[in-house]
Order: C-alpha cells, then structure tokens, then sequence
C-alpha cells in the first residue's frame, strides 16, 4: 500500500507512531510526530493511525516540546534570586523550583512574577 507523506502510520515492530515520508528501497521511512530520527519500518507490517492515537501521538509530541523547549525559551530572561532572610522570598523560590522539577512552567513562570513583584514593592528586607 502506497502513502501519502505526512500519513501517520503505527508500526508495530516498534509500537510507535510515525510520519510516513518516503520509501528507502524495501523500507518505509517513519519519522517521530513533531520531528526526530526516521527509523526504517516494514510497509507491510504498517496500520494507519486512528484519530484517538493521532490525537495522542500530538498531545505527546507537544508535552516533550515543552519539556525540551520550555527551559529554553523561559532562559531569556534571569529568575529573580530571593532574598535569604525573607521568608515570602524563600516561599516563593521553592515553588518555583517545584513547578521546574514537575515540568510546570506555567506555575514557574507565575512564581517568577511573583517575587519580582514582591521585590519590587520592597517587602522583603534588603
């Protein structure tokens, strides 16, 4: 069967989903959904993807571009360094470094505005 670039195609020999691109003389050439490594895949053994797993194939692409994206694009500007003695600083810098760790930069990006916001009132002590 031939396909059409771009048709999402599970195979089983790897149980992943991959964007069919071309044929490499026996081989159908998958790549990752979002981008990545082709790998070589058996276009006999090759299902199209239903509309479930389509929509999980982009849902999990677009979760490992935030995962590797995210520290990227919120590096532009320096996280605000709390002050030791304050206690609302030192609140505020361990939420921010939990929301990193859970892969959470909306809550990383919140807790940023709010301790520059908090700095910039000056309710910390200096």
């Amino acid at each position: 069967m031939q396909h059409e670039p771009g048709t999402l195609l599970y195979d089983p020999a790897t149980d992943r989903f991959g964007e069919y691109q071309d044929r490499s003389g026996p081989y159908a050439m998958l790549r990752p959904v979002g981008g990545g490594r082709e790998w070589q895949a058996d276009p006999t053994a090759l299902r199209p993807a239903t509309e479930r797993e389509r929509l999980r194939a982009g849902v999990r692409a677009a979760n490992e571009r935030a995962r590797t994206d995210g520290p990227f694009m919120l590096g532009l500007r320096r996280p605000p360094e709390p002050v030791p003695d304050c206690p609302e600083c030192v609140e505020l810098a361990t939420r921010r470094a939990e929301a990193r760790a859970a892969y959470d930069y909306s809550a990383e990006t919140d807790a940023d505005v709010l301790l520059r916001g908090h700095q910039r009132e000056r309710n910390c002590p200096a």
